[in-house]
């Protein structure tokens, strides 16, 4: 007896990354499945497909992040959810895709009796019965070894450097503190530009306080980007920012992945001497979100082209020319 198999592509989104999956969608030429996710009274998640998903190599897409009411761990347990779901209804293989991974800046013991939970998050995907895991921009490159299985690490750099391209003036990338100075050399390369480091220091009093203190290179009279993996409270960013202009900086735009946007981060920017944030679309834009300050880029076409790869079973790395890995 011989049979000839055929691979079937299923796309699947939860709600929190319903527009950016539909772009996906789009992109690939696919339908998005439906989850036909509902809550019980007392807050408990449901999903049941509306199709047959016997055999298919199914993409579950779902930003963590806080939307609509919802926390991140209402997302994230909403991802791992559809996981299981797809597992139980025999898919042959299950991507989990994360646009913005939670828990992802809690990736090693900082100090004594705290979590890993960047690790916790990986175990409870592969123990949901996740193959496969894809994520854009990780907070440290040391979360692709949490998850037992391949790790597919893409990268928003192509989008944000095509964009910061078109900027006028002598550039300077800046990375806001040390841990960030290989991928602001990155964007340094790419550019053609100069590089300079502001030296941060965390308050050891105040939890999520951040101080500048100095910044190393030259920035006097530079257009000067400042690029992170995300703005969360825009602490760092805004103390980065100031520093730059203390110090000459003709202008200072923020550019980052994941716009995350907690509490004061809006009040923060407006205030800051930063002239644009330039961020991508991983995380829905928050309700009081300034238009005129924000610039949102889509990485849609970048995270069909890996999930068309996965699917092929092609190099996802050579999209980005191994850029990604690091």
């Amino acid at each position: 007896m011989e049979l000839v198999t055929h691979k079937k592509l299923y796309l699947v989104s939860g709600r929190a990354t319903r527009p950016l999956a539909e772009a996906i969608a789009n992109e690939l030429g696919e339908a998005l499945g439906e989850p036909n996710i509902a809550e019980f009274a007392n807050g408990e998640i449901h999903c049941r497909f509306s199709e047959s998903i016997r055999g298919c190599d199914a993409f579950i897409i779902q930003t963590h992040c806080q939307v609509d009411g919802s926390s991140i761990n209402d997302t994230l347990m909403e991802q791992l959810i559809m996981v299981d779901a797809a597992r139980r209804a025999s898919a042959k293989r299950i991507t989990v895709v994360c646009p913005h991974y939670g828990y992802a800046r809690q990736d090693r013991k900082a100090s004594g009796r705290e979590p890993i939970t960047a690790k916790l998050v990986a175990n409870l995907f592969k123990e949901a019965g996740a193959s496969r895991l894809v994520g854009v921009d990780l907070h440290s490159g040391q979360i692709q070894g949490f998850f037992d299985g391949p790790v597919d690490h893409l990268t928003a750099m192509p989008v944000l450097v095509e964009h910061l391209r078109s900027l006028e003036g002598d550039l300077t990338i800046v990375s806001p503190d040390a841990g960030r100075v290989k991928v602001a050399e990155r964007y340094a390369i790419q550019l053609g530009a100069d590089l300079a480091i502001v030296h941060k220091r965390r308050s050891h009093t105040a939890f999520n306080a951040v101080e500048a203190k100095e910044v190393v290179g030259e920035v006097e009279g530079k257009v000067c980007v400042v690029v992170d993996d995300m703005i969360d409270t825009a602490g760092t960013i805004c103390a980065a920012a100031e520093q730059l202009a203390e110090r000459g900086a003709s202008r200072v735009i923020a550019a980052t992945t994941h716009g995350v946007f907690s509490g004061p981060a809006m009040e923060r920017l407006s205030a800051s001497p930063i002239e644009k944030v330039i961020i991508t679309d991983t995380l829905p834009m928050p309700a009081d979100g300034d238009l005129d300050l924000i610039e949102v880029l889509s990485v849609a076409p970048l995270i069909a082209r890996a999930i068309d790869a996965v699917f092929e079973d092609a190099s996802v790395s050579e999209i980005f020319g191994g850029e990604n890995l690091s």
